[in-house]
């Protein structure tokens, strides 16, 4: 996966739509299925205030409207609008792959393997992007401190390392 520009207010404003409209079509979905479902299988009205025993057929109904929000959502991926989300959701996939294994890049990097510096590079300088992109000041400071020390590392072992020679399967060569 390769870095690409991401302009931080398109990102910004189509993340804050898909997560508005994704909470607002599950709740409003979760609400008709369950009223649906109850409708046709659920127990008779009974004196007020005692408990009818709907509660599976309601999370049914939440289930079923995950499901549906989902699928939505799966098949708009690819589209223009989604086009930055998508690649940061895809971008953070990455790092939780990347950091569940970051002990055994960091020792392959002690032992001056080339993929380890691959890897480290495209991870920082990813992170980094992430960070920018959800103004996370808080933790910036050190991501820029560790990819600066990891150059550094590279060019005094005259190593040529770059977050654009990453390539996924990298992660399973480690």
């Amino acid at each position: 996966m390769q870095l690409m520009d991401v302009d931080k207010q398109t990102y910004r404003k189509n993340t804050n739509l898909v997560i508005m409209g994704f909470v607002a079509s599950l709740a409003i979905l979760a609400l008709i299925f369950g009223a649906i479902l109850i409708h046709f299988f659920g127990a008779p009205a009974s004196v007020s205030g005692e408990s009818t025993g709907n509660f599976h057929l309601n999370l049914i109904g939440v289930i079923l409207a995950l499901m549906t929000c989902g699928g939505v959502l799966n098949t708009q991926k690819h589209k223009p609008f989604m086009r930055e989300v998508y690649y940061v959701w895809r971008l953070k996939q990455l790092h939780n792959q990347i950091y569940r294994k970051l002990a055994k890049i960091k020792l392959a990097a002690d032992n001056e393997e080339l993929n380890a510096f691959i890897i480290l590079s495209f991870y920082f300088a990813s992170l980094k992007q992430v960070y920018t992109l959800d103004n996370n000041t808080l933790t910036i400071s050190t991501v820029e401190k560790d990819l600066a020390q990891l150059n550094d590392k590279i060019a005094a072992l005259g190593l040529t390392a770059s977050a654009e020679q990453f390539e996924p399967k990298m992660l399973d060569e480690i």
